[in-house]
């Protein structure tokens, strides 16, 4: 996930169509915008995206992860954390300013992703203890260097896909702690349509539902032709899927260099 530029998809009329219609069905009101920053390099500052005053805007720096680059290819390092994202562009002192200019701006960090230079990025713990002590340490150091506000767990793969349980239990370890401590105020998930991401995600959920303040369900993974009927059809299905959580519905507004937005309806 990453913000790049400003240029609208050529659909992105039918993602108003979609947002109007799930408002419009909605008890709650749409006041929570977020945004993915910085994953690839391209120069992107806080001050480039538009701040919509009326709304709760969180800017989420992807990525951070538990990976080292000192070897080829890159491999896990049980809950040691990284800073992978942009970090020229996105400074503790850049974090500072936007939101000392901008009162309703809150900014998390990303934990996983996709990829780190190249290799695929697989969720992997060495034992629970282990893992969320190495996590809650390297990831305090990281959100108070930089003053962010939250998390967003963004894990895509697993070392051991039938295995939900270390993977519920260090997450949601991890969220407890961090928000018990008081090092973060807001925690998210960002699973998608997969069955192994969403049996892991679901899995967390049943268990730790009450510290997870976000489902920033990844929507813009359906085929792009899309219809704002089986939109609607989708985010019903993930209502199911995570009962009583906040539903983010998200999608893409450049076709060519992968940045996302998501709005609570």
């Amino acid at each position: 996930m990453d913000s790049s530029t400003l240029n609208l998809h050529p659909s992105f009329s039918l993602f108003l169509t979609v947002i109007l219609t799930l408002m419009a069905v909605s008890c709650a009101n749409s006041n929570l915008f977020a945004e993915y920053i910085g994953a690839q390099g391209l120069g992107v500052k806080f001050s480039d995206v538009p701040i919509n005053s009326d709304v709760e805007f969180h800017f989420i720096c992807s990525f951070a992860i538990d990976y080292s680059v000192a070897t080829t290819p890159p491999t896990p390092t049980n809950g040691e954390f990284g800073i992978f994202w942009d970090t020229e562009n996105l400074s503790p002192d850049a974090v500072f300013a936007i939101k000392q200019d901008n009162s309703n701006v809150k900014v998390a960090v990303s934990l996983g992703g996709a990829t780190v230079n190249g290799a695929d990025v697989y969720f992997s713990a060495t034992s629970v203890d282990s893992w969320v002590s190495n996590a809650v340490s390297s990831l305090t150091t990281i959100i108070q260097e930089y003053n962010l506000d939250g998390i967003d767990i963004d894990y895509e793969k697993f070392s051991d896909e039938n295995d939900t349980d270390t993977f519920t239990e260090c997450i949601g370890q991890l969220i407890t702690i961090l928000k018990a401590n008081g090092v973060i105020s807001f925690a998210s998930i960002a699973p998608f349509a997969d069955p192994p991401v969403q049996s892991m995600y679901q899995a967390l959920w049943q268990r730790y539902s009450s510290v997870i303040d976000y489902v920033n369900f990844q929507f813009y993974g359906y085929d792009d032709q899309t219809t704002v009927d089986q939109y609607v059809e989708y985010f019903d299905e993930q209502v199911s899927n995570y009962p009583e959580g906040n539903i983010l519905a998200s999608f893409m507004t450049e076709n060519t260099t992968v940045k996302f937005q998501l709005i609570q309806v």
